[in-house]
């Protein structure tokens, strides 16, 4: 035991007597680094030292520092004459500016006053002197591409900012394929509203991502927020057109009244529906015309979706001659309607007289088809009717009057 605590005895006095002055006398080194403005002290290391130091202490070390800057400046300068460069010295600069930026934010915090070194620090950060114009670009750029507070930093924040979007993407492509395919399954949705909240999701989580990508990069959100909440009454004054058009789209998409693919007569215009937006509904009509139509005008007006059942009735009156025989053209009629193949059975046909008009005897005949089979039905059943009376000899009277002329003698 005796021996052991000799031993520790021994260590220790080795350890204050050798390792400790050396110690010593490195730390003192450091500290002459931090007084002349050395650029080869690492950051972290001048804030530790900067740390106990007062105002009056800052305030001379930080002029050390600013004449160590210019000391290089001057070199980059004369380099600059001769048309030569040296990126080593450019490397010197950019640490040297941070590190004088480092002292006078001590100095600012221990109620000193940096703000004529800060601006020389800043007039000289990003500027290089050069004769050359073809290098002067990366000459007068370089050092703010190179430092923290520069092209780093900008650097960083477009990455976090390209990242985070890039990640929000790929999440909103996710939710816009499974609201697909729960739409897909769902047969409550039509084809405008499924459409509707699959571009809505997508959309919605990208704005998200937006606002956080930009709240990353030390953009204020909650001010640009503000901002537009502040600007809302003029756009709304100025887009109460398009505000409506968007409240009738999305009363359209609610209630349903019609879907992509039906024949519909809207406003005037008669034709089938090939999308419908928030802000307006196109039409094509039967000769091949596209029709814009505002949804105001849509929602406002009567809608008539020839469309919405599976089956639909051809409504078809015929006129015969005084003369003609009733029962015979009935006759033609039922077996016309009896021979097409795309006349339902269910509901039955209905063929019966109508009225007696003032040049014809009118009958109604009211044939049941699959929705998508009116228009030919009608005029398969108009151009063989038209035949089979000819050959019958049935006519279809011209609209006429008879005079009736008195003679008075």
């Amino acid at each position: 035991m005796r021996n052991l605590s000799v031993l520790i005895q021994g260590l220790l006095s080795l350890i204050f007597v050798g390792i400790f002055p050396l110690l010593a006398d490195e730390l003192a080194i450091d500290y002459e680094k931090m007084r002349i403005g050395d650029p080869s002290l690492e950051e972290g290391q001048l804030k530790l030292m900067l740390n106990p130091m007062t105002r009056d202490e800052l305030d001379e070390i930080s002029h050390a520092w600013r004449n160590s800057l210019k000391e290089t400046v001057q070199k980059i300068s004369d380099l600059s004459l001769e048309e030569k460069k040296s990126p080593e010295l450019i490397e010197v600069k950019v640490k040297q500016l941070a590190l004088l930026r480092t002292v006078l934010a001590e100095l600012k915090k221990k109620g000193g006053d940096p703000s004529d070194l800060k601006i020389y620090a800043d007039a000289v950060s990003g500027t290089e002197f050069t004769v050359n114009e073809n290098r002067s670009f990366w000459t007068r750029y370089s050092s703010w591409i190179y430092s923290k507070e520069g092209g780093v930093k900008w650097g960083i924040q477009l990455l976090k900012f390209a990242v985070i979007m890039l990640i929000f993407w790929v999440l909103a492509a996710f939710v816009r394929r499974i609201v697909r395919r729960a739409a897909e399954k769902s047969n409550r949705f039509s084809e405008l509203l499924e459409q509707f909240m699959i571009k809505i999701s997508f959309r919605a989580i990208l704005l998200v991502g937006l606002l956080v990508a930009l709240a990353t990069v030390g953009i204020n959100v909650a001010a640009l927020l503000t901002v537009i909440g502040g600007a809302s009454f003029i756009i709304a004054f100025a887009l109460q057109d398009t505000l409506s058009n968007f409240a009738a789209g999305v009363m359209l998409l609610i209630y349903r009244p019609f879907d992509v693919g039906d024949s519909v007569e809207v406003d005037g215009v008669f034709g089938t529906i090939g999308q419908v937006s928030l802000v307006s509904t196109t039409i094509k009509t039967f000769d091949n015309k596209v029709v814009l139509v505002p949804n105001k005008n849509v929602w406002g007006q009567i809608i008539t979706n020839s469309s919405s059942s599976t089956e639909r009735r051809v409504d078809m009156i015929f006129g015969i001659g005084y003369d003609d025989d009733y029962e015979k053209a009935k006759q033609i009629l039922e077996q016309i309607l009896s021979e097409h193949e795309l006349v339902l059975d269910e509901p039955q046909p209905v063929i019966q007289m109508h009225e007696l008009a003032d040049s014809s005897v009118n009958f109604i005949c009211r044939p049941w088809v699959k929705t998508e089979d009116y228009r030919q039905v009608h005029g398969d059943i108009l151009k063989r009717a038209k035949s089979e009376f000819d050959q019958a000899g049935i006519s279809f009277p011209y609209p006429q009057q008879d005079v009736h002329i008195h003679q008075v003698n």
